[in-house]
């Protein structure tokens, strides 16, 4: 939940609206200025089947609910706990070049789990998005979800986002997030991923995975940052939501 002033910021989301329609993402393209990222990181298999109560897929689906999967030196998130995923708000705190910060609020849209097919294979997927609010700097969706190929075991963590620029009064915070934004959300991803990844693998691996995925969030950070012992402290209590 972070300090006073950040629960005051986060309290003010729920009178926020989305700053899109969603009916835009239908038709988004590069052409109506729209960019698509579509990214595949395979976390460790499992036996052919449903996924397993204690495999891969179930660690990804428990990481994913909490978020713990961000990297807290780029994108640190602030939410209520006891509030369900599916009704979830949650304030972003965005930080470009490990000095530079803002706010941002998202709202969670789906949370979803269903057999999907695919390329005449079938997958489970659990999954959930979040659409951005009035006052952020990005318009669009991004939609985090684990697959489980049913006939091989193939696990993987898969993010798909949509997005666009908003309208940015403040000349100079318009000109730093064009600078910036494709190497921040570059970095963003990668780490996403890596951390999804070793997180995962900790997990199964681990005799104290806990302690295994604190001291793996804390070292793993892109960037330097002070005050991350809560962020790196849900990361391990992710697994424990299993």
């Amino acid at each position: 939940m972070g300090s006073s002033r950040i629960q005051r910021r986060l309290a003010e989301l729920a009178r926020r609206p989305l700053n899109f329609d969603v009916a835009e993402l239908e038709d988004a393209s590069a052409r109506t200025g729209w960019t698509t990222t579509d990214l595949c990181q395979p976390l460790p298999r499992e036996p052919p089947g449903m996924p397993l109560a204690t495999g891969s897929w179930q660690i990804a689906r428990s990481l994913m609910s909490g978020y713990e999967f961000a990297d807290p030196s780029i994108v640190r998130a602030y939410y209520d706990a006891d509030i369900p995923l599916e009704r979830r708000n949650m304030l972003l705190r965005l930080r470009a070049l490990g000095v530079v910060h803002l706010f941002a609020g998202v709202r969670v849209g789906e949370v979803y789990e269903r057999t999907r097919e695919h390329g005449g294979r079938q997958a489970r997927v659990w999954g959930w998005n979040y659409r951005t609010l009035e006052g952020h700097v990005e318009i669009g969706q991004m939609d985090w979800e684990v697959w489980k190929w049913l006939d091989g075991g193939q696990v993987e963590f898969r993010v798909h986002a949509v997005s666009r620029p908003a309208r940015i009064p403040n000349p100079i915070v318009r000109l730093g997030f064009r600078l910036l934004r494709d190497r921040e959300r570059e970095a963003f991803l990668d780490g996403t991923k890596r951390r999804m990844r070793t997180f995962t693998e900790l997990a199964l691996a681990s005799d104290d995975p806990d302690r295994a995925i604190r001291d793996a969030a804390g070292a793993g950070t892109a960037g330097r940052m002070r005050g991350a012992g809560p962020a790196h402290q849900s990361a391990a209590r992710g697994v424990r939501r299993r």
